[in-house]
């Protein structure tokens, strides 16, 4: 039996990607939109995390969480978009099993590592606005790279996971995936096996990534609502809302998009939807989000200012 399920297994050793569109003029135009979406993703989020390291004003717990993110960004992005241009260019649509293995590894690596990095903005806000006279001890360096370490082992542990689980099934034909780059839903569809495990444990581990720190993100800001309406400067409180606006955007998006994709069992005909759903996730939220911190925020936008023309910061 053992024998067996390892013939079964090697017995299928490339991977095809259906793809966005079929078109030719239409990849040309997606060729063209996703070099343009990850070009401004790595230089808005390098940019920020330039900005961070070179402004004084920015050496702050929020902004050490948001130069994380900015890597992460970059990262996620990394490990789908270029494989996507480079199939583009090429015309080849095929990927191995072991690649595809190491695209959703490191894919469910980073976007785990997203989820509770958000979690630890969302309690930093808490400590700054609801605990300001014990905020420095509560969130200091120590705090803040233990928050960092903990959260790169809990999403090692979860990629880990279903990396691992994906390897067990059999997958011995067809080999056509309906995507764009390798993901657990679609990957079901194709297994020789029984997924009805593997299914159970994206949902039940999906729950636990995504529905936890919703709950935590969600008890946070309802506690900094209530203490940012007793403030009594207009000034003071238009800039804790705007602070918190950008990291609740951020949020909405990615847990939105995320939960959609994964708190449900896949079929054959939501593929079309997955396949908005993992340009969100790969190409439009990595490059939101620089414009989202930067555009409300004018300490960003003075460092910014700072880093791209060399002059004095506009803060």
């Amino acid at each position: 039996m053992e024998s067996e399920a390892g013939t079964n297994r090697t017995a299928l050793t490339e991977f095809i990607f259906l793809g966005l569109v079929e078109s030719e003029k239409l990849q040309s135009v997606i060729f063209v939109l996703f070099l343009f979406a990850y070009l401004a993703t790595v230089g808005g989020n390098l940019s920020i995390l330039a900005a961070i390291l070179v402004e004084p004003k920015l050496h702050t717990p929020m902004y050490f969480f948001l130069g994380n993110l900015s890597v992460l960004d970059v990262g996620c992005s990394t490990v789908t978009v270029p494989p996507i241009l480079g199939r583009l260019l090429s015309d080849k649509r095929t990927i191995s099993y072991d690649a595809c293995l190491s695209q959703l590894f490191f894919f469910h690596l980073l976007a785990g590592m997203d989820c509770f990095l958000l979690t630890a903005m969302a309690y930093d806000r808490f400590l700054a606005i609801c605990r300001p006279l014990t905020y420095s001890i509560r969130m200091s360096q120590e705090v803040q790279r233990l928050l960092v370490a903990v959260s790169w082992a809990c999403a090692f542990t979860n990629a880990m996971t279903h990396t691992i689980a994906l390897s067990t099934l059999n997958f011995c034909g067809p080999n056509e995936v309906n995507h764009f780059y390798c993901d657990l839903p679609q990957l079901f569809q194709l297994s020789c096996s029984s997924t009805q495990l593997n299914e159970l444990l994206l949902f039940a581990v999906g729950f636990i990534m995504a529905g936890t720190p919703v709950v935590l993100i969600i008890t946070s800001y309802i506690h900094v609502a209530a203490a940012v309406l007793r403030i009594r400067s207009a000034k003071a409180r238009k800039k804790a809302f705007s602070t918190c606006g950008s990291h609740l955007t951020v949020v909405c998006i990615f847990f939105g998009t995320g939960i959609f994709n994964y708190m449900r069992f896949g079929s054959e005909e939501a593929s079309d939807k997955d396949k908005g759903v993992g340009v969100f996730n790969t190409v439009i939220n990595p490059m939101l989000n620089p414009l989202i911190y930067s555009l409300r925020n004018p300490d960003v936008q003075g460092a910014l200012w700072r880093v791209l023309v060399g002059g004095r910061s506009l803060t």
